[in-house]
């Protein structure tokens, strides 16, 4: 981890940096599992962001003025919220067409999570498909 990233998530509440260590594991393991490039990560707009040459940038954060929540970032004009709200509406709570919106309170929603990160990291590959070429599965 650089020390620009790592200043950011030294930043973060002691009860939420875990929260926000296991979602940039599981970016990077979801990159790893898909055997793709090195995974790039950066600070944009603020916050930890990570991306490949064959995805769409995720960015993640805890923001102070809604405390008991943590966020997954996506771009605003892809495809990837909108698909993700028709697979995982039952299980996953979004913000617009912008994010997955994660309670501290609650255990990380793991499967359903993992499946919409390799979606996003797989995107300019699949953006053409319907609901990008992903099939609900069961978790």
């Amino acid at each position: 981890m650089e020390n620009i990233v790592k200043d950011i998530f030294n930043r973060y509440p002691v009860h939420v940096l875990p929260l926000m260590l296991s979602l940039r594991a599981l970016i990077l393991e979801s990159a790893e599992i898909l055997q793709l490039e090195p995974v790039e990560e950066s600070i944009k707009w603020g916050e930890p962001s990570y991306s490949v040459k064959t995805g769409s940038p995720i960015r993640m954060d805890w923001k102070a003025a809604t405390p008991e929540h943590y966020y997954l970032f996506f771009h605003c004009q892809s495809k990837l919220v909108d698909c993700f709200r028709e697979l995982y509406a039952d299980q996953l709570t979004f913000q617009k067409n912008r994010a997955i919106v994660l309670a501290l309170a609650e255990p990380l929603p793991r499967g359903p999570l993992q499946h919409c990160i390799e979606l996003a990291l797989t995107y300019h590959r699949v953006k053409h498909l319907p609901l990008l070429g992903a099939q609900k599965r069961i978790f």
